[in-house]
């Protein structure tokens, strides 16, 4: 039996070849070694002593266990349990949903993440940062922070409901086009059609991912790769000139304060250096209240896009109705090719100016008031360095 490490490492080694297709995954769903590892992940987490609708928890699971459940999987009369529905509560003092599967479907959901992400992972693009190895907010705003000077837009973007009106069939077909295996994708669709139990009553799940399923944020991103993928050939075709043309009044005083600068070297006389001086200081001062280029150059376009779940910021070097259009497209692609409904695009995406004054920058320090967590949090925050650095 192989080693887990080497199966998801051999796996891994095909995820940046966009012609490799991943056949017989299902198979691999019957190494004990891979259900070992997903246990030591799980066995971390102290959430999974909580029971699921079965009864169970992580408590009791043995080697038996598992070989009775690999055995479900060879035949495959495994059905996952419905999720037990409860309700947290939310900063905004509304509530969230949040389903609790049984132990057994956590632990084969942990199998099938651990293969997902060794396919997928190298096949993300770097402008994705939830739900990832080695990324976060952090390594979004550091992105954000090194690509976005300059920003005169932002479209911030919050697809609203998204967890739950994930199509099914869209997700099914975009797995397929590199997993050729009916088997398992079989599984993944059983998962999405587990259901779920409130207060004692089954009710189907038609749409969306398992509130709480392991599985969720990685079939998530594999959903919103899609859009990754959109926008990069997106900003291939927005993006326009090398730099920026220089601002021809700072030109012009950069001009005055050179040409002092140079009569200073070659002046004796004590009384008129110090009259070149105060002046050199005085067009200093001046240049340094003017931009050193056009902000709004016609001839220049610039636009990063940094997403985290289905959060994303959009920055834009250029014209609101470049914003206004690229919003449009944007959720035409998502209406169109990921199934996304327009009642719930037509909230999502916002468009707002970069601020350079002390009265905007008061309105968005208002605003973090109920921008409290997670990457909206740092999105903000990055929107006030930029206002911070601009007025310097």
């Amino acid at each position: 039996m192989r080693n887990s490490e080497n199966v998801l490492n051999s796996l891994a080694g095909h995820s940046q070849d966009l012609s490799y297709k991943f056949e017989r995954l299902y198979r691999l769903l019957f190494n004990e070694n891979l259900f070992a590892e997903a246990y030591q992940r799980l066995s971390r987490n102290p959430g999974n002593c909580t029971k699921g609708t079965d009864g169970q928890t992580i408590d009791g699971t043995s080697i038996k266990r598992i070989r009775d459940l690999i055995e479900q999987l060879k035949d495959e009369s495994y059905r996952p349990c419905p999720a037990r529905r409860i309700y947290i509560p939310k900063k905004n003092g509304k509530l969230r949903p949040l389903g609790i599967p049984s132990f057994k479907d956590k632990l084969v959901q942990e199998v099938v993440r651990m293969i997902l992400e060794a396919i997928y992972e190298g096949h993300f693009e770097d402008c994705s940062h939830g739900f990832r190895p080695h990324r976060g907010c952090h390594t979004a705003m550091a992105s954000l922070q090194k690509g976005g000077s300059g920003t005169r837009w932002f479209i911030e973007g919050d697809i609203k409901g998204f967890f739950d009106n994930i199509n099914h069939d869209v997700l099914i077909s975009i797995l397929s086009e590199r997993i050729h295996d009916e088997r398992f994708l079989r599984l993944i669709r059983k998962f999405l059609k587990a259901g779920y139990l409130e207060q004692w009553e089954y009710k189907n799940s038609y749409i969306g991912t398992p509130q709480g399923g392991i599985i969720s944020p990685i079939l998530a991103n594999v959903y919103l790769d899609k859009l990754d993928k959109f926008m990069l050939r997106y900003i291939e075709t927005f993006n326009k000139g090398k730099a920026r043309q220089r601002n021809p009044e700072y030109k012009r005083v950069a001009s005055r304060k050179d040409k002092r600068v140079k009569k200073l070297k070659n002046e004796q006389d004590e009384q008129k250096k110090g009259v070149l001086r105060s002046e050199i200081a005085s067009l200093h001062r001046e240049m340094q209240q003017l931009p050193a280029t056009l902000d709004m150059d016609e001839n220049f376009k610039r636009m990063k896009y940094v997403r985290y779940a289905d959060d994303f910021l959009i920055c834009v070097i250029g014209s609101k109705a470049d914003c206004q259009k690229a919003k449009e497209d944007i959720k035409n692609f998502l209406a169109d090719r990921l199934a996304q409904t327009r009642r719930h695009l037509s909230q999502m995406l916002m468009i707002q100016q970069n601020f350079l004054d002390l009265k905007s920058l008061s309105a968005v320090q208002t605003k973090r008031k109920r921008i409290t967590e997670g990457f909206r949090f740092a999105l903000l925050t990055i929107r006030l360095s930029y206002c911070c650095h601009l007025r310097q």
